[in-house]
């Protein structure tokens, strides 16, 4: 049984939430105060965690940064804002989606069962993978001069420096450096990394390669490879 932590300080979101997700079988546990929510995450240990932006005590983006010290579990976020900053902001703290308030419980849930399966995907082939390093195939690790993305062991090492990178990151750059100098949209990359059954944003996108970007290149190191912006096109993988 999949287990679900709704943190939100409306008691009549948290309700209905409850009935909508025990009804689909999935153990529920509930947190209304910011500043508890950690705590909450640390005791229930769930396997996704529906998070309102806005907490008494402490907001939804320090809680997700919080949880990101320690933990890769999907993340959805809930905010009644539109501004778009606000959105990218969480996404850039490691949330997985988000939802704006006013919603419909239903998408809720069908975005909730759709993190579920990717994440289910990539655990399966994490047990499945071979231990020993020597024996993953090439099609599982790459390798430029000063650079590796091992998607056995989900490891990116640049200049012999391993990089914390959250599982949708690193995905994301495993695919684009299997495909060196081609060019992709981003809906051929929400596509082929995200999956068809992904609801959010292209620019979901973008806010994901600014966090590889940010870990993977050394403005001071010569590098022969980048990822680069093709102008109103998308993205690519450049190699020298």
């Amino acid at each position: 049984m999949k287990r679900v932590l709704l943190v939100d300080d409306d008691e009549g979101i948290i309700e209905l939430l409850k009935v909508y997700f025990e009804k689909e079988g999935y153990n529920v546990s509930t947190c209304m105060k910011g500043d508890k929510a950690v705590a909450a995450f640390s005791a229930c240990n769930p396997d996704i965690i529906i998070l309102d932006l806005m907490l008494p005590g402490m907001d939804g983006n320090d809680i997700c940064r919080e949880i990101r010290k320690t933990s890769d579990v999907p993340i959805i976020m809930l905010t009644a804002k539109t501004d778009t900053l606000d959105k990218i902001l969480g996404l850039e703290l490691g949330a997985d989606d988000y939802m704006p308030k006013p919603f419909e419980p239903k998408e809720l849930l069908a975005r909730v069962k759709a993190v579920l399966r990717r994440t289910d995907k990539r655990d399966s082939a994490e047990k499945e993978a071979p231990e020993e390093e020597e024996t993953a195939t090439g099609s599982e690790v790459i390798t430029y001069p000063g650079f590796s993305v091992d998607k056995v062991k989900y490891v990116v090492t640049v200049d012999n420096e391993e990089i914390y990178m959250p599982p949708k990151e690193l995905e994301l750059l495993f695919f684009l450096a299997s495909n060196p100098n081609r060019v992709f949209t981003r809906e051929q990359l929400l596509e082929n990394v995200w999956g068809y059954d992904f609801y959010g944003e292209s620019r979901t996108v973008d806010v994901h390669v600014k966090r590889i970007r940010e870990k993977i290149e050394k403005p001071d190191r010569e590098q022969n490879w980048c990822i680069k912006t093709v102008w109103s096109k998308g993205y690519k993988f450049e190699t020298k």
